[in-house]
Order: C-alpha cells, then structure tokens, then sequence
C-alpha cells in the first residue's frame, strides 16, 4: 500500500456526493485534511529556510522545499 493510500484510507473522503449527512461526513474529512495539509506546508515552509545555507546536504533540501512551494503557489 503506497503512503498517500494511507492517507486517503486515515482521512476519508472529500468530494461531496449530494447527500447531506455523507456530505456532513465529508467535510469533516475535509477539515481534517486541510488541518493536515496546513501542518505539512508549515514543515516545508520550515525546510525551504535553509535554501541558502553553506553545508550543501542542508542547502539541497531547502532548495527543493523552496521549489515547491513555489509550485504550489502558482497553482490556481
């Protein structure tokens, strides 16, 4: 089972179906996914600091977290 299987299994889902209390159950699902997803942003947000470090393994992993963040930003 892949990690993001996982995820969906833990977290339920979240597009809405027309039916009130399934829609109910999925936006909880939602608000705990967004709580998730905020948390993990908050780590990224966290690593893309050290972008510009001098030791390289640190510089690397910021890099890349800078990069996706930015990724994400540019997504409508």
């Amino acid at each position: 089972m892949e990690l993001i299987d996982v995820v969906h299994k833990l977290l339920g889902p979240i597009e809405p179906i027309g039916e009130s209390n399934e829609d109910d159950r999925r936006l909880k699902n939602l608000e705990a996914t967004i709580e998730v997803v905020d948390r993990l942003l908050c780590d990224i947000g966290s690593a893309a600091q050290d972008a510009d470090r001098v030791e390289h393994s640190m510089r690397v992993i910021g890099q890349r977290a800078k990069q996706f963040l930015a990724d994400v930003s540019t997504v409508n």
